[in-house]
């Protein structure tokens, strides 16, 4: 009888070891930065009067892991690249800074590829909600002061194969 006792305690003992064991495996893959492929096609940027703008790299978030993760962790990316989330549908549409170290532009895209808002120089780490201000189907992140570099407005267009595709 006392043997089974001791087998007991010591399988709890090791279930218990493997549970916090997990736990710390996936509290530092937590925090590590998400980098996606760069996608091979360039989003291109459109002004009102149809000047191009820029042609940025993207990388392309559009299952629910991705876009929930996006730039999370991130400490470097290039000033000609972004990360384009992509949606299932139009809505009105919020993000934060939560574990995001970098001050980003936060650019906020329709159905049809316009631009409804851009918020410029989030604050790192923030949490409070940064509101689309109009229903969005795609957001594309980028770093501080890059959509002021291009000249973007609303009203602006994005041109790439995954907004083309979702109409």
């Amino acid at each position: 009888m006392a043997s089974r006792s001791h087998s007991w305690t010591s399988t709890r003992l090791l279930l218990v070891l493997a549970v916090v064991f997990a736990g710390l495996v996936s509290a530092c893959s937590a925090d590590q930065p998400q980098r996606l492929p760069v996608d091979p096609e360039k989003l291109i940027v459109i002004g009102k009067t149809g000047e191009q703008k820029a042609v940025l790299e993207v990388e392309i978030a559009a299952t629910v892991e991705q876009t929930s993760t996006g730039l999370m962790h991130r400490r470097d990316m290039p000033r000609n690249r972004g990360m384009l989330f992509v949606f299932e549908a139009e809505r009105e549409r919020a993000f934060w800074m939560k574990d995001t170290p970098a001050s980003l532009d936060i650019i906020y895209i329709d159905a049809e590829g316009t631009v409804v808002s851009i918020a410029r120089a989030t604050i790192p780490f923030s949490t409070n909600p940064i509101p689309s201000r109009g229903a969005a189907q795609f957001v594309l992140e980028v770093l501080s002061g890059v959509a002021s570099e291009i000249g973007m407005v609303a009203g602006d267009m994005m041109m790439h194969p995954a907004i083309d595709s979702a109409n």
